[in-house]
């Protein structure tokens, strides 16, 4: 036996293979022979700890281990094994936490409704063709980091108890989260989608990032439900994006959509700063529902619709005079009387409805953001579509 930097005593039967070797043959379960094996098997039950590390697991290996512990195993270690036919591991319950880091799977991977009591890592495994993990439970982490799936890729009505992390995983193929429930974070930062993702009816109990993911087909978060923020910073779609978010913050800003956009917000909040819409997209409020930020804003055609902007800031959006604003809320003047050190003394506002700039140009918010310059604000009042009424000039507006 021999130790590789794998981390393990690799097999003996052959030095290519990189097989966990098991007491006391010095090799691993694909190299022993059908007495030894059938002695292995006799020992195993429900519950019993599996090591399959770097190991050819073909249908008959599994099906004999499935079949002698009932479905129910232990701790299980898949860590760099090679599946070259059909893995099937529908309703298997697993005990304990699971492994299955830099596996490889050259045929179907099936998980249908199977149980993971623990933690469960598949980082950094190739699936060359489909993958289903529709309806598994997780009752601990779960990470997918750097996954591959050649093929469609099934989550759905699937249920993750802790956090779930899917970083720069790539999926090929079509990939479905529909019903699926995270009740701790999930973050798919990095991903790339090739083909169509649907996330409808999807629960988030924390945060749902999905930062510098790309989609290059279409993508639906509609409707999803988000218990803290919903992230697309940064992230880039190719042939449009719809977005449903209620009673959450929607980070969009940087976003980069080609396609149309269309993003509904039920109470929630969006922030569009720096965002690159090539299609026709529209923002639709209820409720609550307001936009923070159109800052550095780049769009061909945006429809801002019963959205509250009375805090959203317009400085640097490229073509104010494409947006189309239909019964959005505005800030307003300060109400009453003011008194200054300067002439004249007393001063009071005409009531009129102002953009959030005109607010921290002039000291009335609190906000930190650089307020534009008076030859700015004066621009964004002039290109508006169906905005505030200017003030003429923005810088002499008082009224003695």
């Amino acid at each position: 036996m021999r130790t590789l930097d794998v981390g393990w005593v690799t097999c003996a039967a052959s030095p290519e293979c990189a097989g966990s070797a098991w007491r006391p043959y010095g090799r691993c379960l694909a190299h022993l022979d059908h007495s030894e094996l059938d002695e292995v098997v006799r020992g195993l039950s429900p519950g019993s700890a599996i090591d399959l590390r770097g190991t050819t697991a073909g249908r008959h290996l599994l099906a004999r281990i499935l079949s002698a512990t009932h479905g129910r195993l232990g701790r299980a270690r898949f860590d760099r094994a090679v599946f070259p036919e059909e893995a099937r591991f529908g309703g298997v319950v697993f005990g304990g936490d699971v492994s299955f880091d830099h596996a490889r799977f050259h045929r179907l991977a099936s998980f249908l409704d199977a149980s993971f009591a623990g933690n469960v890592s598949f980082r950094e495994v190739r699936f060359s063709r489909e993958l289903s993990l529709h309806g598994v439970t997780v009752i601990g982490h779960a990470a997918f980091d750097r996954i591959s799936a050649g093929r469609d890729a099934l989550f759905g009505a699937a249920r993750f108890g802790r956090a779930a992390s899917f970083e720069s995983a790539e999926f090929h193929g079509f990939a479905t989260f529909d019903g699926t429930r995270f009740t701790g974070d999930a973050t798919f930062r990095g991903c790339r989608f090739g083909r169509t993702v649907s996330f409808r009816k999807a629960g988030f109990g924390g945060l749902a990032g999905f930062e510098a993911a790309r989609f290059w087909a279409g993508c639906s978060l509609a409707p999803i439900a988000v218990g803290r923020r919903l992230s697309l910073a940064g992230a880039w779609a190719g042939d449009g994006l719809d977005v449903t978010a209620r009673d959450c913050a929607v980070d969009l800003r940087r976003l980069r959509v080609a396609g149309r956009l269309a993003v509904r917000l039920d109470g929630a909040e969006a922030d569009l700063e720096g965002a690159t819409l090539r299609g026709p997209a529209t923002v639709v409020g209820r409720g609550a529902a307001r936009v923070t930020s159109l800052r550095g804003l780049d769009s061909e055609a945006l429809e801002l619709n019963g959205v509250d902007l009375s805090v959203c800031g317009f400085a640097g959006i490229h073509h104010p005079e494409r947006l189309r604003l239909t019964r959005c809320a505005f800030a307003t003047t300060p109400r009453g009387v003011r008194f200054a050190l300067r002439w004249p003394p007393m001063r009071w506002w005409t009531r009129r409805r102002t953009l959030a700039d005109e607010h921290a140009w002039r000291g009335w918010s609190g906000s930190e953001a650089d307020p534009p310059t008076p030859y700015r604000l004066a621009v964004l009042y002039s290109r508006r579509p169906a905005a505030p009424r200017p003030p003429s000039p923005p810088s002499a507006h008082l009224t003695p």
